[in-house]
């Protein structure tokens, strides 16, 4: 589990081609720290399990049912990304709960200047537009960021200087891809009320 508060921005050193899957050699000597074989770490907000550490990065294998669900695909070598280890247990949840299991793509549409911050416009499948209200919590390449304005086929978000710096969004441009993770709680309440909440499992209790 992840909170969606970036790390550090990282770099694609290598890219290896092995069929049905890439191997991906990322350089991020803050995240990779203590990291071992089998651990996980979120980059652009897709959860990845670390094959090797050495020389302050670290590799790893994306399948390619990964590859064709989220923007991952598209990394080249040189590409800037987002690294997050998993929250501690115990550790203070800073963004919001973020599982790293990539729910789809959006575009980034168009990014409005502002003197200390900027809007910026994302698409958004229509699928998922149910689970992204005004305020609400989404996750935008591993980043938690709270909604502006929400319309069916699309979103905004606020960004501040920090964000800007310290994130891919601060290079992102107009067409370039984004991974998107709706909030997970909104899923589970939809779930509930589909098969008849509490009053249902109560019933079939009794």
């Amino acid at each position: 589990m992840f909170t969606g508060i970036v790390e550090e921005l990282g770099e694609i050193v290598a890219v290896e081609n092995l069929g049905d899957a890439s191997r991906f050699q990322v350089r991020g000597p803050v995240v990779t720290e203590g990291a071992r074989h089998g651990d996980s770490i979120a980059v652009n907000g897709v959860c990845l399990t670390v094959v090797d550490t050495g020389d302050g990065g670290f590799s790893a294998d994306v399948m390619a049912e990964t590859l064709d669900r989220s923007s991952l695909g598209a990394l080249a070598v040189g590409s800037r990304v987002n690294l997050e280890r998993p929250m501690a247990l115990g550790g203070r949840l800073g963004g919001h709960l973020v599982q790293g299991h990539v729910d789809g793509t959006g575009t980034l549409i168009e990014r409005k200047l502002s003197e200390h911050w900027e809007i910026v416009k994302i698409s958004l499948p229509t699928e998922l537009g149910r689970y992204v209200v005004e305020k609400g919590s989404i996750t935008v390449d591993g980043i938690s960021l709270t909604v502006v304005d929400a319309g069916p086929d699309y979103f905004t978000v606020s960004l501040i200087p920090t964000t800007l710096a310290l994130t891919t969004l601060g290079v992102k441009q107009p067409g370039d891809p984004v991974n998107l993770e709706v909030d997970v709680l909104a899923k589970y309440v939809e779930r509930l009320l589909a098969h008849g909440g509490a009053d249902q499992d109560k019933k079939a209790i009794e």
